[in-house]
């Protein structure tokens, strides 16, 4: 288990991580979301042990960072951190040593991850002859190479196309359900709901929004009302609670501030002829995270 509690990164006068505290279970993948500048890549890198000065602790399994500890941590980062003059095999041997592995080991797991992920014929090509996907794949094989107990994943599906982007999901999946703690950061909203099952959310080093996802959104006030059939647009407009009305193929999305509003408006709606569906949803994450990091923002 992953523990950060209290912990604070100041440069100067700037806070750049703000008293910040979250738990991420074995087998749990947590999300941490932010703006670029948020405090992310900071948090990344207490973490990993590349910042202790920091006020604060942070404890994986009971124990401070220190060279032990970090062999057990992998870390794929938003940018490329691959050295395109080496071989795919040396480059992960290089990362494999790193971390404390055998070269023989090294390369019998790459010959597995290459296989896996069809691109075994690269085994001996140069990282700058790969198409950007292929190096995020062998990126995320280096994040992976020594199976660690906990994974960071910045922007993991950077370059990928939908195929790949499942195949990416099942072996995170996979490592999940073998107890591999996983932080996930991503500007997609929709990874992260596929992923997370609880997130935090900073706004210049300070947590906004905390919790289980599914909380999260069960709690927020703000709801959709799906409807389709015909309905009376203008009249809906000047109904309170209703702060926009939206057409999705041959639906309607009623955003309402409040879920007190919505028996009122099904009161209404049912009296419009031919309609064909009245359903209330909670909002998506990337609704959510708009709304609560612009208000935080700006304040």
């Amino acid at each position: 288990m992953l523990i950060v509690k209290n912990a604070t990164k100041k440069y100067g006068n700037l806070v750049a991580v703000d008293n910040l505290s979250f738990e991420v279970e074995n087998g749990q993948i947590f999300g941490l979301l932010g703006l670029n500048g948020a405090g992310k890549t900071t948090t990344f890198r207490m973490i990993l042990g590349l910042i202790d000065d920091f006020e604060g602790e942070i404890l994986i399994d009971g124990e401070h960072i220190n060279y032990k500890i970090s062999d057990q941590i992998g870390f794929l980062t938003e940018e490329r951190s691959l050295l395109t003059k080496l071989t795919v095999l040396d480059q992960v041997i290089y990362y494999g040593v790193l971390k404390s592995l055998n070269e023989k080991e090294i390369e019998k797991r790459l010959d597995y991850w290459l296989e896996r992920f069809g691109i075994s014929e690269y085994k001996h090509k140069k990282i700058k002859e790969l198409s950007k996907g292929n190096q995020q794949k062998i990126q995320f094989i280096t994040a992976i190479i020594h199976e660690p107990k906990l994974l960071i994943l910045d922007e993991p599906f950077s370059g990928l196309d939908p195929i790949n982007v499942e195949l990416f999901k099942e072996v995170i999946l996979e490592m999940k359900a073998k107890g591999t703690s996983i932080i996930f950061s991503s500007h997609r909203m929709e990874h992260v709901e596929l992923f997370c099952e609880k997130l935090v959310v900073l706004v210049k080093g300070k947590n906004v929004l905390q919790g289980k996802l599914s909380d999260i959104k069960k709690n927020y006030k703000k709801k959709n009302l799906i409807i389709k059939g015909d309905i009376n647009i203008p009249e809906l407009k000047k109904a309170k609670g209703v702060e926009k009305i939206t057409k999705n193929n041959d639906e309607y999305i009623i955003s309402i501030t409040d879920d007190s509003y919505v028996n009122s408006l099904f009161k209404l709606i049912s009296k419009y002829d031919n309609i064909l569906k009245f359903s209330v949803e909670d909002p998506s994450l990337n609704e959510i995270f708009i709304s609560i990091v612009g208000d935080n923002y700006e304040s």
